[in-house]
């Protein structure tokens, strides 16, 4: 038997919550992130991510890059790199941009690792704890959760088809100025938006942003999808029309979203803080990566690639709408996007899509609550469908899953009356970023 005394019990110091800083309790799972797992199973057909569908990439060309790369600029490929990206990028990426008519400086560009990473970053100079961000809604998903980490209060402006409505976003503005307050930022997916699939009329992108020079307010303008639309119509960006504007853009989109190169196109004064915060939160985007995306855009025909991504996204879309007008029921509305990845779509009155969501995955299909997009607790009564990632025939089958699951919802309703909604949940907004579907007179 040992002598030794009984030691206290010492907890470890890296444990306790109370140690961490108060910033980190805005960092929740998003319940589309937490879909994931479940979204993946083989038996499932997920309507719920957003991934983009490579299949189409000319890949035995990408290994002969990525080896000649190796071979040939190894030494610089693996190294470490400048904060602000390599110069022959930066230059490229401008040319990209041009198509939106964006004229740009590569000195203006900072590349990032992603464009999630520009977006975090932008949030981190502009925003202190309690500061006012101006999002659409719905938004993106992973911006509120970078507004939420840095303890920025989201106030959300309606949308309606033709995107931001800009009298509802001048209303939002006086009434915040009433309140002394001033929004760090609009931040706005103009095209193909995430997650509404509505683009931002032509007409009112101008007015958007005199209003919010009006109040002093920066722009942010998210642009992931611009090049993919179904018409082959390219929208004129917001940075095209003033440029103070920070843009943010991304080719995770039009070439390969594993790369994780994005980039942030910024005004001078902007810069060189964007760059010290790229600095302190990854030192430098990796090398290899931007060389290999600046071999493929000097070598390969990267808009007839673009094209490509287009017309298969057009094909799935096609068979989403296609499968919504046959197998849904009556009293949901969906918009018609005209590019990008999704649809929005509005359920009966009653139904709650993310209780919904449980049962769905019982019936093999995934989709994504809309209350995921809000940070205002509204979105209960839509939800995001994907099509970006699953054949046309699966997107068919996913849809037909989906409409058995409503169906369900709505007998139940029908037998036992309409569920009371929690008190917690506020009214959902009359108007909505869908337009009617054929169902609607």
């Amino acid at each position: 038997m040992s002598d030794a005394l009984p030691q206290p019990h010492r907890p470890s110091a890296a444990a306790p919550v109370e140690r961490f800083a108060a910033r980190t309790a805005g960092m929740t799972a998003s319940e589309i992130r937490a879909l994931f797992a479940v979204a993946s199973r083989p038996e499932v057909v997920s309507l719920a991510g957003g991934m983009p569908n490579i299949a189409a990439l000319p890949l035995d060309a990408l290994a002969v890059e990525v080896a000649d790369l190796v071979t040939r600029e190894g030494q610089v490929a693996l190294q470490y790199g400048s904060a602000q990206g390599r110069p022959e990028l930066r230059e490229q990426i401008c040319e990209v941009m041009a198509l939106e008519g964006i004229r740009a400086d590569p000195d203006d560009v900072v590349v990032t690792v992603g464009s999630q990473m520009a977006l975090d970053l932008v949030t981190r100079i502009y925003c202190d704890p309690g500061d006012v961000v101006l999002a659409e809604g719905p938004s993106y998903v992973g911006a509120l959760g970078s507004f939420a980490a840095y303890q920025a209060r989201v106030v959300h402006v309606q949308m309606d088809e033709h995107g931001l409505v800009p009298s509802l976003l001048r209303s939002a503005l006086h009434t915040l100025a009433q309140q002394g307050i001033t929004p760090k930022f609009l931040y706005t997916i103009p095209n193909f938006h995430n997650p509404a699939g509505v683009t931002l009329a032509v007409d009112r992108r101008a007015e958007v942003l005199a209003i919010c020079a009006e109040y002093g307010v920066a722009v942010v303008e998210d642009n992931p999808y611009g090049l993919l639309g179904f018409s082959g119509t390219i929208y004129p960006a917001l940075r095209s029309i003033d440029r103070d504007v920070v843009y943010l853009g991304s080719f995770s989109k039009t070439f390969a979203s594993g790369l994780r190169v994005g980039w942030a196109l910024v005004p001078p004064a902007v810069r060189d803080r964007l760059v010290l915060a790229a600095e302190s939160a990854t030192l430098c985007p990796p090398s290899f990566t931007q060389m290999l995306v600046s071999r493929y855009l000097a070598a390969h025909d990267w808009r007839s690639q673009v094209k490509t991504y287009s017309e298969a996204y057009r094909e799935r879309r096609d068979a989403m709408l296609r499968a919504l007008e046959t197998h849904l029921p009556d009293g949901c509305t969906w918009n018609v996007p005209d590019g990008g990845f999704y649809v929005w779509l509005t359920v009966p009155e009653g139904v709650d899509t993310k209780a919904m969501l449980p049962r769905a995955v019982t019936a093999r299909v995934a989709y994504a609550s809309g209350t995921g997009f809000y940070a205002d607790g509204f979105g209960s009564r839509q939800l995001r469908l994907s099509y970006c990632y699953p054949t046309p025939e699966r997107i068919t089958e996913g849809v037909r899953r989906l409409a058995a699951v409503l169906e369900a919802e709505l007998d139940v309703m029908r037998t036992f009356g309409t569920p009371a909604r929690l008190p917690s949940t506020p009214p959902e907004p009359r108007d909505g970023p869908q337009a009617p579907s054929p169902h609607t007179p």
